[in-house]
């Protein structure tokens, strides 16, 4: 009687939840050609991949070019960038950047073709980019992204003649100087006026060098000033994500539910204020994820390759889990997994608040992949040497993420707060069901399976509290006990369609609404 009252007591919570509004009419506007898009960012895979945003404009490009579009990328010529493996060819030798009354800035543009299509080019500079040994982490990051933003400009006038972008897209804090140099000191350049802008927000906790929640008045910036010089100190001082959100003729996020949440001051991050007055202008998009990468029936490192006709050779991979990670051998017993960043965004204190408890009086196996936070760390560690059925992989690792996702039932994600998230999607496409708050992309990715009459794709909880996750999981522990729901559940996970087609086509409306709706 108590699983079904906590049952409906959490369906009644999630449905007085207020659901995303639609971002898109189904009116297509007047532009219908293919589309000249740029991207703007501080790192593209495979050439430099440190985080999500390296991934999002490797993939989504793509996307947009196997749907018909002429898409190209600029980022920096790192030196960390292998050129033996990725020949390029030069296209413009000393680009001027002007930086105000000072001395001009020298830059060369590279770049590289994909055999799919798509083109890539690199914004080479020695002292800004390849004398450095890393992409972030520098106390001249401002200046650095001020260049490729100011960079970009100028490379697009130089080759006008031979391409010209419709729409340019900035990219985080690091892209925010893009729109804000466009709508200002381009505003009344022939090529650069005629060109739409589009900021894409992928996390806005991260606004600059500054710290936007504890700025003194002195050094607030409130996005109108001009800009100064590139080698002016006074850059390190800007926000800008602000000036980004300002400026974009469009603005977007990586989830519908983040764009609605940003405007509240909970998740607003000291701009909520700015994107409710911009909010005609605000979407979002949720994020794909690679399906040539995350493929349970072609990828390498799954040792029995399986489909959603044959989940039962899945149970085999448990196996092969088990004995990669030292835990007793049990094709029955329940392997929930964690693989995350271990930061305080990723909702791991709920985890260390209600793991012990649970591994004390319930059997199943819990299996850690991640790094992160010192605390978080330790923790984890002590925890894998006092339980048994606990097993850790505290450190980055490529492969095992598959191997992970191939052999467990369930995967933990109980964020305080997600742009969007890929790792419950990537689970889902090896059915592995997921247990996630209801908050941006998550909420929008994972359908709480309720019952019978209401099948989800996962398990869902909404408060951030202790014991909203302690029931969300404990209906994913007694539900695994019913093997046909169980496997329905999983069954709907993997065929849900989270592809970058399916995201690359509402990019291409937002793209046309940027052009004909925004700046016609």
């Amino acid at each position: 009687m108590l699983k079904i009252h906590i049952i409906k007591i959490h369906r009644r919570l999630l449905s007085s939840t207020p659901k995303p509004m639609s971002i898109f009419s189904s009116h297509l506007t007047k532009k219908s050609k293919p589309l000249k898009i740029l991207f703007v960012g501080s790192e593209v895979a495979p050439f430099i991949k440190v985080g999500g945003l390296g991934e999002v404009l490797h993939t989504l490009p793509k996307a947009l070019v196997e749907l018909g579009h002429d898409v190209r990328t600029i980022t920096p010529k790192y030196a960390l960038i292998n050129e033996e493996e990725f020949p390029m060819v030069d296209v413009v030798d000393g680009l001027l950047v002007p930086n105000g009354d000072s001395e001009d800035i020298i830059c060369n543009v590279k770049k590289y073709k994909n055999s799919n299509g798509l083109v890539n080019y690199f914004l080479e500079n020695q002292e800004y980019y390849e004398k450095r040994g890393s992409v972030y982490g520098y106390d001249d990051d401002p200046a650095r992204w001020a260049l490729l933003s100011k960079g970009t400009l100028e490379f697009v006038r130089n080759i006008a003649g031979e391409w010209k972008p419709d729409v340019i897209v900035g990219n985080d804090w690091q892209g925010g100087l893009v729109p804000n140099y466009m709508k200002t000191e381009y505003k009344k350049d022939l090529i650069i006026s005629k060109i739409s802008s589009v900021f894409l927000i992928h996390n806005i906790h991260f606004q600059g060098k500054i710290d936007h929640r504890n700025t003194s008045e002195m050094d607030y910036d409130d996005g109108q000033s001009q800009i100064p010089n590139i080698t002016d100190p006074r850059i390190m001082k800007l926000n800008f994500m602000r000036r980004g959100i300002r400026y974009a003729d469009v603005i977007n996020t990586v989830s519908p539910s983040y764009a609605r949440e940003i405007t509240t001051p909970e998740y607003g991050e000291t701009l909520d204020q700015l994107l409710q007055e911009r909010r005609s202008r605000l979407f979002g998009i949720l994020n794909g994820i690679n399906y040539e990468n995350y493929d349970p029936e072609t990828n390498p490192y799954v040792e029995f390759k399986y489909n959603v006709s044959n989940l039962q050779d899945k149970i085999k991979n448990k196996k092969i889990l088990q004995q990669k990670f030292n835990l007793p051998e049990d094709k029955d017993v329940f392997v929930v997994s964690v693989v995350s960043r271990l930061t305080d965004q990723k909702g791991i204190n709920l985890i260390m608040e209600t793991i012990e408890p649970l591994l004390e009086n319930f059997n199943f196996q819990f299996v850690v992949l991640g790094t992160g936070d010192s605390h978080f760390v330790s923790f984890f560690t002590e925890l894998d040497k006092k339980y048994k059925n606990v097993a850790t992989h505290l450190s980055f690792d490529n492969m095992l993420p598959h191997t992970i996702y191939a052999g467990a039932d369930a995967i933990l994600v109980p964020s305080r707060f997600e742009p969007c998230g890929l790792t419950q999607m990537e689970a889902m496409r090896y059915g592995v069901v997921p247990i996630v708050r209801k908050i941006g992309g998550l909420g929008d990715s994972v359908q709480d399976h309720g019952s019978d009459e209401e099948p989800g794709t996962g398990f869902v909880f909404g408060n951030y509290d202790k014991y909203a996750f302690f029931g969300a999981f404990m209906r994913a522990y007694e539900t695994f006990k019913y093997t046909h729901v169980w496997r329905g559940i999983q069954k709907r996970a993997m065929t849900e369609n989270f592809s970058w087609e399916k995201s690359a086509k509402e990019y291409e409306k937002l793209f046309l609404r940027a052009l004909n709706q925004f700046n016609p």
